[in-house]
């Protein structure tokens, strides 16, 4: 019989406020009431004003901004995507739509710090590479993060996950794999892309071909 699903732990919450900020009182009031439904586990509420030191630590450059579980975020947000947040962090999910969503706000550099907080969160990028339902905008933005790892020879954790995209249906996918892989600079890379030399998508013979020209052993 297998074990039945973790129960949801009620995350922690930390809120900065500021004196005269439209926003503020409405996210206060939201995580208050999850507070009271015990959907929220604690609620820690600073006002920059009052202490400007614990908001320069935390990064914090407007207000409101709240941290929920492991997720940060900044500007207003409706009472519905706040508990959404907290759902999600009680469960232990939601990392893809956080890093798209940072993406998508043009926060590239939040999405490679939280990378760096949160390692365990890199195997997300190989599984928003192989969804094509998501927006193209966000397929730019993980390319770039992909990228920045490479640049720091960061990609070895996620080449086993770009490999087995070698394998997908879609032609788009295999063809991404294929650059992402080449970026890691690995002689055994040239192994798993060389069956690629006869597949049966044209852009992907062609992106193999110039990948494997860049490897190692060329």
């Amino acid at each position: 019989m297998p074990p039945a699903p973790a129960a949801p732990t009620a995350p922690d919450v930390l809120l900065f406020i500021a004196t005269g900020c439209p926003h503020c009182p409405a996210a206060l009031a939201a995580l208050s009431e999850l507070v009271e439904q015990g959907t929220v586990g604690r609620l820690e509420v600073v006002n920059v004003a009052a202490r400007p030191e614990a908001a320069q630590v935390a990064g914090v450059r407007s207000v409101p901004w709240v941290r929920i579980g492991p997720f940060t975020l900044q500007g207003s947000h409706t009472p519905a995507e706040l508990r959404q947040w907290v759902e999600r962090a009680a469960r232990g999910e939601g990392v893809a739509e956080y890093l798209s969503e940072l993406i998508e706000n043009q926060r590239l550099d939040a999405a490679l710090a939280a990378l760096h907080t949160h390692p365990e969160w890199l195997h997300v990028l190989p599984t928003l590479i192989a969804d094509l339902e998501v927006p193209m905008g966000v397929r730019i933005g993980v390319g770039a993060l992909l990228e920045e790892l490479a640049e720091h020879d960061q990609l070895a954790p996620l080449l086993p996950a770009l490999r087995a995209l070698l394998q997908a249906p879609e032609p788009q996918v295999r063809a991404d794999a294929a650059y992402y892989l080449g970026l890691s600079k690995r002689a055994e890379v040239r192994d798993w892309l060389a069956p690629l030399r006869d597949d049966p998508d044209a852009e992907v013979r062609e992106i193999v071909s110039e990948t494997l020209a860049e490897l190692p052993g060329a």
